[in-house]
């Protein structure tokens, strides 16, 4: 995939997960995708190169850097807590949409309760 094609896929995802908003509050060259007003992946283009950008478990961030050259600790972000998925690497389709999710239910799971809008620990799990 190339930059536009991956931040595309990761874009298709987002827009199926439930209660998500995509807004601009970095200007209109970052697509911000949020869920109950809290950010949980957003596009940039970095010296030419396009990323997206989604939160991760540190353990999984750090398990997908090492297994992963086209992830990266998160372009402007806590490096423990966020990821950055580079193009034409080894990311499919499938496993773009799994990180987006991952990202989605991570983000979900720190609201409260009453403004979740799927269950984090079950939502997504064995569906695609």
């Amino acid at each position: 995939m190339n930059g536009r094609e991956l931040q595309r896929c990761a874009a298709m995802r987002a827009r199926e997960l439930p209660a998500t908003t995509l807004e601009f509050p970095f200007g209109p060259d970052v697509d911000v995708f949020k869920v109950r007003g809290k950010m949980f992946m957003f596009h940039v283009e970095v010296a030419g190169g396009r990323q997206v950008v989604l939160k991760s478990l540190p353990s999984d961030s750090l398990a997908l850097r090492d297994a992963h050259a086209d992830i990266t600790p998160g372009y402007h972000m806590n490096k423990r807590h966020w990821i950055s998925l580079h193009p034409d690497g080894s990311l499919t389709p499938a496993m773009v949409d799994e990180l987006v999710t991952e990202s989605y239910r991570l983000v979900v799971a720190g609201l409260p309760i009453a403004l979740r809008p799927v269950e984090p620990h079950a939502f997504g799990r064995g569906q695609r």
